[in-house]
């Protein structure tokens, strides 16, 4: 039966503690979790978190497991547009080693999905709630590289980010913010930590989940020194 490692295991505490400062819902730090370490240089270590996350009481029947494989897996997911395909799919593969046959959730969520109006309307209007006044100014920015003007509305915020059948708008920029902060992004960082203020999220709440992501960079011996801090973006909420 595979055990967890201690030195995870005290990170996975660590962070889970850490968030119980915030006014953000508890359970939803193993999202943040989950984004740093597919974003860091050991993605397979998702195994770690499943396994402690399923040796909590709140897990220990099927339809709770299916659950929580379901939200994690919906995390890995919305992390390949930010970090690339191939480290969730080494965090998914570690995680479903893991777990029991009873335990396995067999849900598509994305099994109907098309490249249509519905898909960019759904896409521009999660773009616009992060980026409000900066939508156009951004979007700008690829003037002479439309592609990318039309991967962040088609694919980006379209197919990946402006689901909700299995993660709601915090839960989204939980994984987004940690998995471009991870990788040391200094202009995509500062986006990101605006958008999450523009959601709603308290500037002593944003600190917390900043010092979380350099948590975990530390915790492998990395340095996020491109970043900017959370003081530093307030000027632009």
């Amino acid at each position: 039966m595979a055990t967890i490692d201690p030195r995870y295991d005290q990170l996975f505490r660590d962070l889970e503690r850490q968030f119980q400062t915030t006014t953000l819902p508890a359970d939803k730090w193993y999202i943040l979790a989950a984004a740093t370490l597919v974003a860091g240089p050991d993605p397979e270590r998702a195994d770690q978190l499943y396994l402690y996350l399923t040796s909590q009481p709140a897990y220990q029947t099927p339809e709770t497991r299916q659950a929580l494989s379901r939200r994690i897996r919906e995390a890995l997911f919305k992390s390949v547009i930010i970090v690339g395909v191939c480290k969730p799919i080494e965090a998914i593969l570690s995680i479903s080693k893991l777990e029991a046959p009873e335990d396995k959730d067999y849900t598509f969520t994305r099994e109907n999905w098309q490249c249509d109006e519905s898909n960019l309307a759904r896409g521009t209007a999660w773009l616009e709630k992060l980026y409000a006044r900066n939508t156009s100014n951004t979007l700008d920015l690829f003037a002479a590289h439309k592609d990318f003007a039309w991967l962040s509305k088609e694919i980006t915020y379209g197919l990946f980010l402006s689901d909700r059948s299995v993660l709601d708008d915090l839960d989204t920029q939980l994984v987004v913010l940690p998995a471009i902060m991870s990788q040391n992004l200094r202009i995509e960082t500062h986006w990101h930590i605006r958008g999450t203020r523009r959601l709603g999220v308290s500037k002593e709440d944003v600190k917390v989940l900043w010092d979380q992501v350099q948590h975990v960079a530390g915790f492998y011996g990395g340095k996020l020194d491109k970043v900017p801090t959370v003081e530093e973006v307030e000027y632009d909420v």
